[in-house]
C-alpha cells in the first residue's frame, strides 16, 4: 500500500532545495591548510586573506581567487648562455629560493611572480658573468650568488616575495675551452711534479753533503783525539822511561859510591869488553887490532885480577 501512495510535488521541491542548500553550504566552507593563504574576493574586489584554519564565505558573493604557499620555494633556473668578459660563451644554471611574505601583493602585484623572478635571475646572471673572466667565474661563485640575490630581492619586494638565496649549479664552458683547461691543468700538475722532484733532489743533495761534512768533522775530531791520546801516551811513556832511567842512574850512582862499587863497575866493563871482542873474533876472518894493544892487555889484566880477587873473596 505504501508503494501505491503518490509522491507529493512539495516533497520533490523540498528534496531539491535541501540538495542545493547542502551544495551551497559546502561551497561556502573553506579549510585553509597550515603555511598557506587564500585570497578572497567579494564581488570581484579584494576582501580578505584567509590564513590556516576554518572559514565560512558568503554564498554567491565571496570566492577564493588565489591560493599561495607560505613555504620557501625552490625554483630551478634553466641553463642559459652567457658571454664572459674574455668573450667565452658558457652555459650557467642555478636554483632560486624565495618565499611569499605578503599574499595580497603576490596576487595583485604581478601576474606570475615565480616566472618573473626566474627571468630576472637569468638577466642578472648574464650581466654579472659579462663582468668576469672565465677563470674568475669558477672562483667568484659566492659573489655571483650574492649579486643575484640582491638584485632579484630588490625587484621582487613590490610583489610581496622575499628572495632568500641563489645557488649557481653548473658553469659549463665549450668543449674546446674544456680541452684547453684540461691541458693547462695537466701542464700545471706536471710543473708541480717537476718542481717537487727538483726540490726533493736538491734536498737529497744537501742532506748528503751535510752527511759528508758531519762525517768529515767527526773523523777529523776522532783523528785529533787519537793523536792527542797518542801524544799524551808517548809523553807519559817518555816521562816514565825518564823517571825509570833517572831512578836506575841514581841507584847505580849510589851503588858505585858504596864499598866495592867501583870494582864492580870495572868488572862489568871488562866482561862486556871481553864478550864483544870475542864475538868480533868469531864473526870476522880479518881482525883489526888497535895500536894501543897494551892498553887492551892491561885492561884484560885488570879485569882478570878483579875477577880473581872477587873469586878469592867469595871463597
Amino acid at each position: 500500500m505504501l508503494a501505491e501512495m503518490p509522491i507529493q510535488p512539495w516533497t520533490i521541491v523540498l528534496v531539491v532545495v535541501l540538495f542545493f542548500a547542502l551544495i551551497i553550504f559546502f561551497r561556502t566552507i573553506r579549510i585553509v591548510p597550515q603555511k598557506q593563504a587564500f585570497i578572497v574576493e567579494r564581488l570581484g574586489k579584494y576582501s580578505t586573506t584567509l590564513e590556516a584554519g576554518f572559514h565560512v564565505l558568503v554564498p554567491f558573493v565571496d570566492r577564493v581567487a588565489y591560493k599561495h604557499t607560505l613555504k620557501e620555494q625552490a625554483i630551478d633556473v634553466p641553463p642559459q648562455s652567457c658571454i664572459t668578459k674574455d668573450n667565452i660563451a658558457v652555459e650557467v644554471d642555478g636554483i632560486l629560493y624565495m618565499q611569499v611574505v605578503d599574499p595580497k601583493r603576490a596576487s595583485y602585484g604581478i601576474d606570475h611572480y615565480q616566472f618573473a623572478s626566474m627571468q630576472l635571475a637569468q638577466t642578472t646572471m648574464r650581466s654579472v658573468m659579462g663582468k668576469l673572466d672565465l677563470d674568475k667565474t669558477f672562483e667568484e661563485r659566492d659573489v655571483i650568488n650574492s649579486v643575484i640575490v640582491e638584485a632579484v630581492d630588490k625587484a621582487s619586494d613590490p610583489w610581496g616575495v622575499k628572495v632568500t638565496r641563489y645557488e649557481v649549479k653548473n658553469i659549463v664552458p665549450p668543449q674546446s675551452i674544456k680541452d684547453a683547461m684540461e691541458k693547462q691543468m695537466r701542464a700545471e700538475r706536471e710543473k708541480r711534479a717537476l718542481i717537487a722532484e727538483s726540490e726533493g733532489d736538491m734536498q737529497a743533495k744537501i742532506n748528503r753533503a751535510e752527511g759528508v761534512r758531519q762525517e768529515m768533522i767527526a773523523f777529523s775530531q776522532g783523528e785529533k783525539q787519537k793523536r792527542i791520546n797518542e801524544a799524551e801516551g808517548r809523553a807519559i811513556e817518555i816521562e816514565k822511561v825518564a823517571e825509570a832511567t833517572a831512578a836506575g842512574i841514581s841507584k847505580i850512582a849510589n851503588a858505585i859510591n858504596d864499598k866495592g862499587g867501583r870494582d864492580a863497575v870495572n868488572l862489568r866493563i871488562a866482561e862486556q869488553y871481553i864478550t864483544e871482542f870475542g864475538k868480533l873474533a868469531k864473526t870476522n876472518n880479518s881482525i883489526i887490532i888497535p895500536t894501543n894493544l897494551a892498553d887492551i892487555a892491561g885492561m884484560i889484566k885488570s879485569a882478570t885480577s878483579v875477577i880473581q880477587q872477587k873469586a878469592g873473596a867469595d871463597s
